[in-house]
This record gives C-alpha cells, sequence and structure tokens, in this order.
C-alpha cells in the first residue's frame, strides 16, 4: 500500500482536525506577531489543500462501509466545494479586512463572503436528505442533524447565559454552523459504531 492510499483511508475527522489545528497554528502565529505582512496572509491560505484528502478520505470511507451512492456523492462533492468556498472567501475577507481601510458597503461585501459559502453547506445537507432514496441512510442523517441541533441549542443557551451574567466573554454568531457540524459529525460517528459493534455481535 503506497503512502498516499494510506493517508486518504484516513478518517475524514482525522483531515478535519488536522485542518481545525492548522488554522489554529496560523491564527496563534498571528496574534503573537510572530509572522507579519504578506507571509501571514500566505500561511491562511494553505490548508485549504487540506480540503481534497478530506473529501477523498469521506468517499472512501462511505465506499468501504456500503454508503455510497448518487446522493451521498452529490452531497460529498457539494460540500467540499462549499468548504473550499469557505475558506477561500474568509482568508480573502480577514486578508482585506486587515491591510485596508473598508467603507461600510465594502465591508458588507466582504463578509458575503465566507458567509455565503456557508449557506451552500447548508443547502447541501438539505438537497441530500431530498434525493437520498435509502430511508435507513436518511433516518441516520436526519438523526445526526437533530443531533448537531440539540448540541447547538444547548450550548447557544449554556454560553449565552454566562455570557449575560458576565461570566463568559462574547461568541460570535459564527461558531453556530461549526458546533452543530461537529456535533453532527460525532453523532454520525457514534452511530456507525454502533452498527458495527452490533453488527459483530450478530456475527460472533
Amino acid at each position: 500500500m503506497s503512502v498516499v492510499s494510506s493517508l486518504i483511508q484516513r478518517s475524514p475527522f482525522f483531515w478535519a482536525a488536522l485542518m481545525f489545528a492548522a488554522y489554529g497554528c496560523v491564527a496563534a502565529l498571528q496574534l503573537t506577531g510572530a509572522v507579519e505582512g504578506p507571509a501571514s496572509a500566505l500561511l491562511y491560505f494553505l490548508p485549504i489543500g487540506l480540503v481534497l484528502p478530506l473529501y477523498r478520505s469521506a468517499q472512501a470511507l462511505h465506499k468501504s462501509a456500503g454508503t455510497q451512492n448518487s446522493a451521498v456523492s452529490a452531497y460529498n462533492r457539494r460540500f467540499m466545494m462549499a468548504t473550499f468556498g469557505y475558506l477561500l472567501g474568509l482568508g480573502i475577507a480577514i486578508t482585506v479586512a486587515n491591510r485596508f481601510e473598508l467603507a461600510q458597503a465594502t465591508a458588507f461585501a466582504i463578509a458575503m463572503l465566507p458567509a455565503l459559502p456557508v449557506l451552500g453547506m447548508i443547502w447541501a445537507m438539505a438537497r441530500y436528505l431530498v434525493e437520498e432514496k435509502d430511508e435507513y441512510l436518511r433516518h441516520r442523517a436526519v438523526i445526526a442533524s437533530l443531533f448537531g441541533l440539540a448540541a447547538l441549542l444547548g450550548i447557544a443557551s449554556f454560553w449565552g447565559f454566562l455570557e449575560t451574567f458576565g461570566v463568559a466573554p462574547h461568541a460570535e454568531g459564527w461558531w453556530a454552523v461549526p458546533i452543530w457540524a461537529v456535533a453532527m459529525g460525532l453523532s454520525q460517528c457514534w452511530m456507525s459504531f454502533r452498527s458495527r459493534s452490533e453488527g459483530e455481535e450478530d456475527g460472533a
């Protein structure tokens, strides 16, 4: 097995975690002033390359689990395109906002660069539920989405009360989609783990 094949077979959550870690490192370098100027902007765009192995690993995971079909392939493709657009738009927006003094109308347009791809992610998820013909896979997707929503509502309410009473700092609204997506992914992992465990028990 080649090194490339071995890397692709890693879980999509590995690549997602690696991407978050990479952006965390870039943010730390920027906040501490260790990297400034054009080099700082270039560093922000480098982790975008991880979108491709993330997409390939997601495809490989569905194929190995026997859940690969046209609806899943379309969903993965749309979601990865929206993710790429989000990361690219966010990088451009932050770079432009940090380097130029923007008028209100221009700032609004710049803010739309990462905001519109988020709507694309939501649309991709909605289209998957419409296009998925397998009732079991659609049921799992709905359960995962509801779990993500429940986690978001619980965390947002908990943090909101802490913020109201001056215990916690203000949290930006854009955290909503990452929290929901991470919770949804964890739910899907748990359901896959339970399915494998039940299959092994039945085969024992």
